[in-house]
């Protein structure tokens, strides 16, 4: 079993060092010549001829999902002092997921994992699970142990299925992301304007895809192009990840393919 179980970790491809990375969970569509990484959400269908990640939302709901949470899963919703359910003050109507004990944890990733694994069915190569951070936005009633408790599950679950995993953020967790909680890539967005890009370097090396967005202006996607755009993949988004075609969307790489 020891043996099945390393032969699968080996398996494991992470995404094209610097590789043109489209970032599409916002819809999926037709990717350019030029792009070898595709990122989109789980209910989407992988491409078949690019390197395929697969988005879930593993730490906070979907404001589209809250309705089934609450119907199903009300208890593995945080909840305040008060009573009052925690929401994303960035994202109106993602609601925080409780973390705190092993008991919601399980619960959490059996849900989390059954969507992986419909990834896996859809011959995603690699999951991105987002909102590892989402205990600085709890008010202190999640930590930073709650949150890699439930990151180790994940990346075990995912590496059971034959699947690379992303830790999405959290730059003051890159080290122990990727040395203690087996984090194979990481996907950092604005790291550049928050001056956290060197903190995924050190512990990814070339295996990092940057994401800046337009609503910051440009220059933090000029000067990432300029630090790392020949090491790392880099693409700058329209914040709400529009398709293509869509008002509002905009994605550029560099350098430009």
């Amino acid at each position: 079993m020891l043996l099945a179980a390393t032969t699968m970790a080996l398996a494991l491809v992470s995404p094209p060092a610097h590789g043109t990375f489209d970032y599409q969970i916002g819809g999926a569509y037709q990717p350019a010549s030029s792009v070898s990484i595709v990122d989109r959400d789980w209910h989407a269908s992988a491409t078949a001829d690019r390197y395929s990640i697969c988005y879930v939302n593993a730490f906070q709901t979907q404001p589209e999902g809250d309705r089934w949470w609450k119907a199903h899963h009300p208890h593995l919703l945080l909840r305040d002092t008060k009573g009052h359910l925690v929401e994303d003050p960035g994202w109106p109507g993602e609601l925080l997921l409780d973390t705190s004990t092993a008991k919601h944890r399980n619960g959490i990733a059996a849900i989390v994992g059954s969507w992986m694994h419909t990834c896996h069915t859809k011959s995603f190569d690699a999951v991105e699970p987002d909102n590892l951070d989402s205990y600085t936005r709890s008010h202190r009633l999640l930590t930073r142990h709650d949150n890699l408790a439930l990151a180790r599950l994940l990346v075990g679950a995912a590496h059971s299925m034959g699947l690379a995993i992303a830790q999405k953020n959290g730059a003051d967790l890159a080290t122990t992301g990727h040395d203690d909680i087996g984090f194979d890539f990481a996907i950092a967005e604005e790291c550049q304007v928050y001056r956290e890009c060197a903190s995924y370097r050190h512990a990814y090396g070339r295996h990092m895809i940057e994401i800046e967005y337009t609503d910051n202006g440009r220059q933090a996607f000029t000067a990432a192009c300029g630090a790392r755009g020949d090491a790392v993949s880099v693409v700058l988004r329209d914040r709400d990840v529009v398709p293509r075609g869509h008002r509002g969307y905009v994605e550029r790489w560099c350098p430009s393919p």
